[in-house]
């Protein structure tokens, strides 16, 4: 029976694809000397906001996740990122592979918004992988399944997730709102005159010297 180990050694943003993606470079070792013929492997990414302190404005834009400070001892708790898959080709040993990660820069996700609030420091990820492990005997192919306990964790700096925003989304970000109310900000737009849907915004808001106020 083969024995898989993984680590994760880099997370940073895929420049060149259809949709924020961050490609995360995996190490898998195979430890008894069973050549392998593929692997199908799935992971689930979770973030664990417990593992790192916060100050600052980051405190108070985590307030909409996990409530006030003082309950962030029970509310601080791991929760999922995202799932992600791909196909191992044949080795022995050990081998390097891509791990590509689709990202969202949604505000209605959780995920988002707290990857969002963060400034600086390291994000503290833990990689639970599961899948199908396929050999070559003898006799012909084995079929394993990837233990349950398989894992990785990694701390990825706050910088690769602002510079993948950046990259996709330069100096912007996405909301979503009903169609109701969309419809009555085309019309506020629209009856002002107003060419984009910042300066609608920007009419809307409070000048700064009122919000300081």
């Amino acid at each position: 029976m083969t024995q898989l180990a993984i680590s994760v050694l880099d997370v940073a943003p895929e420049r060149y694809a259809v949709a924020p993606n961050l490609m995360v470079k995996l190490r898998i070792e195979e430890s008894t000397g069973q050549p392998i013929h593929a692997i199908a492997l799935r992971c689930q990414v979770r973030i664990e906001p417990q593992r790192r302190a916060y100050a600052g404005p980051e405190r108070a834009g985590l307030v909409e996740l996990f409530g006030l400070p003082e309950q962030w001892s029970k509310t601080l708790t791991p929760f999922l990122w995202t799932h992600a898959s791909t196909t191992v080709r044949g080795f022995s040993g050990s081998i390097d592979v891509d791990l590509p990660v689709t990202c969202t820069y949604d505000f209605e996700v959780a995920a988002a918004k707290y990857l969002h609030t963060l400034r600086d420091g390291e994000i503290p990820l833990v990689f639970l992988f599961t899948g199908t492990v396929f050999t070559r005997g003898i006799t012909g192919f084995g079929v394993e399944q990837i233990s349950w306990d398989l894992e990785a964790t990694h701390r990825m700096p706050v910088k690769v997730w602002h510079d993948l925003m950046d990259l996709y989304f330069p100096g912007s970000g996405w909301i979503r709102v009903d169609r109701d109310t969309l419809d009555a900000l085309m019309q506020f737009k629209a009856a002002r005159g107003l060419t984009s849907w910042e300066d609608a915004f920007s009419a809307l808001l409070p000048r700064p010297e009122e919000r300081a106020s």
